[in-house]
């Protein structure tokens, strides 16, 4: 095996762990901070003509302020669609329809619902840290098995220990990420 293909599989799992940090990033922006936002309803599908469409594609969703939310649907006929796919959507937030747009008042969180957040964060993490170490498996296989096809044993250390640090820089960002959303969750 080449050092170009070793160098291939280092830059996938690379990859695989920078795809792992986005997703964490994503999950987290759904989970509110006890601040009205836009992106709590990023998840939300709704039946646009027999075809599940994001919110966000049938509607204008923004956040006028930091407790309520307001969705204008395109088509007048989505407001009952959409009022129901969030109710479905069991966030505990109530959708009040005006005939005109959806207007959802974002209630403070209590201590016990922030602290089932910050549970939930912390639990994107650790399947993000699952999937950084697989990431991780993968190349430490693959440079196992190089050495043992005649690969340079020194080489194929440092090669591992490349992959280590690496793991160990994406473990130290979501370390970081879930810091960062427990202080937000946490605060009042």
């Amino acid at each position: 095996m080449t050092q170009e293909e070793i160098d291939l599989h280092i830059e996938e799992a690379r990859e695989l762990m920078e795809h792992a940090i986005e997703h964490l990033k994503h999950e987290l922006a759904t989970l509110r901070a006890g601040k009205a936002s836009a992106r709590m309803l990023d998840g939300i599908m709704v039946e646009y003509y027999g075809v599940p469409t994001p919110l966000q594609q049938v509607s204008n969703v923004t956040a006028p302020d930091g407790k309520t939310i307001t969705i204008q649907p395109w088509e007048k006929h989505m407001l009952a669609v959409i009022e129901k796919a969030i109710f479905e959507a069991n966030l505990g937030l109530t959708p009040v329809n005006n005939g005109e747009m959806i207007i959802i008042n974002v209630p403070p969180l209590t201590e016990e619902r922030r602290r089932e957040l910050v549970k939930k964060a912390k639990a994107y993490g650790e399947e993000t840290k699952i999937a950084i170490r697989n990431a991780r498996h993968k190349a430490m296989d693959f440079i196992k098995k190089a050495v043992k096809d005649g690969y340079p044993e020194d080489m194929g250390k440092r090669m591992e220990e490349q992959v280590q640090d690496l793991t160990n820089q994406y473990v130290k960002k979501v370390d970081e990420l879930l810091k960062a959303k427990e202080a937000d969750i946490m605060t009042i």
